[in-house]
C-alpha cells in the first residue's frame, strides 16, 4: 500500500536519509531550500549588496549550490549578485569534461562565468604534477593550489565572499581526518560556518547541515545538469578512508554524520595549543604561517625536480635550506648581470644600442 506524503495530499516518492521522514517530492523541495534558508539566515552568511562567487566544479554539490542559490536570491530578495567561479585543474579527461558542464550550467542559470586554471597561476597542470610525483600525493597539491586558485579568481573579480558546495558529510570527513592525524588547532574552525574572515576572502558553506545523499536527490528528482564522473586522481586520497568509515557509521545510524558535526562544533581547544601565526607569504604575498607559503614550497620543490620537498610536515630547517638556496641564486644571477652591463657600458655606444633595441 503506497505511504502517503505527511502534507495528506500525494503519495510519498522517497524517504529523507536526514529524518527518515517519508515525503512527496514537492515536499521534498520545499523542505530542502527551506533548510538552506534557514542556515543562511541563521549563520548571517550574507549582507545585502554583496558580489558573491559560487565556486562551480560542474559536480553535484556545486550544481546544486548555484541552482539553490540563485532561486532563494530571487525567492528571498538577498540583494546578491551572484558569479560562477571555476578552477581547471588540468585533468585530461576529467576536468575538461565537467567544465563543459559548468558552461551549461553558466547558459541555465544565466550567471557570469569564470575560469582559472592551474598553468595560468602556477606554471603546472595537474597532469604535469602527477608525471612527477606520482599517485600517492597529488591530492596535496590539488588542494593547496586549488584553495589558492579560488582566492586569486575571487581576487580577479573582485567578490566580497565566496560559497562552496562543503555538506554535512564533508564536513564530518575533515572532523575526523584531524582527529585521526592529532591536528588539534583545526579543530576548532573545520566546523565553522564561514572562514577566512581574518585576511583571505571569506568562504561560506549554506550546505553546512544537508546530507549528500539529499543533495542527490534533489539534483536527480530536479533533473538538474551535472557531472557525476569521479575524479582519476582522487582513489587514493587520505580523504577517502575517512570517507569509508563515515559510510559504515551512517549505515548503522543515519543521523552519525550530523552528531559527528555537532561533536566538532562542541570541542574546545586547550589553551596552551598555540595556532599558527599568520602572516603573508614573503614570494606571493599570500597568506601563510612561515616565510613562504605551502603553494610557493610546493612550487619551488616541482622547478627544482623535488617534487617531496613541500609533503608532510615541512620542518623549519629544511625551509631555511631553501630560502638560503634561493637568495643565493638570486644574488648570482644579480650577480651576473651586474658584470654584463659593466661589459656593456664599457664595450662602446654602438654595443650599448644593439642591446637597447633588443629590449
Amino acid at each position: 500500500m503506497p505511504v502517503r506524503c505527511s502534507c495528506g495530499v500525494r503519495n510519498a516518492t522517497l524517504k529523507r536519509p536526514k529524518t527518515g521522514h517519508a515525503l512527496c517530492k514537492e515536499c521534498f523541495y520545499k523542505v530542502f531550500e527551506e533548510e538552506v534558508h534557514r542556515t543562511v539566515t541563521d549563520g548571517r552568511i550574507f549582507k545585502r549588496g554583496e558580489t558573491v562567487a559560487v565556486a562551480a566544479s560542474g559536480g553535484k554539490d556545486s550544481t546544486v549550490l548555484a541552482h539553490v542559490m540563485k532561486l532563494l536570491n530571487e525567492r528571498y530578495d538577498y540583494g546578491l549578485n551572484l558569479i560562477l567561479l571555476s578552477v581547471d585543474e588540468g585533468i585530461t579527461g576529467y576536468r575538461d569534461d565537467s567544465l563543459e558542464t559548468v558552461r551549461r550550467n553558466q547558459q541555465q542559470y544565466d550567471l557570469p562565468l569564470k575560469i582559472i586554471s592551474y598553468k595560468e597561476l602556477y606554471g603546472w597542470t595537474m597532469d604535469e604534477i602527477v608525471q612527477q610525483i606520482g599517485l600517492k600525493n597529488n591530492c596535496t597539491f590539488c588542494g593547496v593550489f586549488r584553495r589558492q586558485a579560488l582566492d586569486r579568481g575571487a581576487m580577479m573579480l573582485r567578490v566580497d565572499r565566496i560559497v562552496t558546495g562543503h555538506n554535512a558529510d564533508d564536513i564530518a570527513e575533515t572532523v575526523i581526518m584531524n582527529i585521526l592525524r592529532g591536528d588539534i588547532a583545526r579543530l576548532q574552525r573545520c566546523t565553522a560556518i564561514t572562514t577566512g574572515t581574518e585576511g583571505a576572502i571569506p568562504r561560506s558553506k549554506p550546505f553546512k547541515y544537508t546530507y549528500e545523499k539529499e543533495i542527490v536527490m534533489y539534483a536527480y528528482f530536479k533533473k538538474l545538469d551535472y557531472f557525476s564522473t569521479e575524479c582519476v586522481y582522487s582513489p587514493n586520497a587520505y580523504r577517502g578512508h575517512a570517507r569509508t568509515f563515515l559510510k559504515d557509521l551512517e549505515s548503522i545510524r543515519p543521523t552519525a554524520i550530523i552528531d559527528i558535526l555537532h561533536s566538532g562544533e562542541s570541542m574546545a581547544v586547550k589553551s596552551d595549543v598555540k595556532m599558527p601565526t599568520q602572516g603573508t607569504c614573503t614570494r606571493c604575498g599570500y597568506i601563510a604561517s612561515q616565510e613562504l607559503c605551502k603553494a610557493c614550497l610546493l612550487l619551488e620543490g616541482l622547478n627544482r625536480g623535488l617534487p617531496k620537498l613541500g609533503i608532510g610536515k615541512t620542518h623549519k630547517a629544511k625551509l631555511d635550506k631553501v630560502l638560503r638556496d634561493t637568495k643565493q641564486m638570486e644574488d648570482n644571477v644579480e650577480g651576473e648581470s651586474l658584470e654584463s652591463l659593466k661589459h656593456i657600458e664599457t664595450s662602446g655606444g654602438d654595443s650599448l644600442k644593439a642591446v637597447s633595441l633588443d629590449f
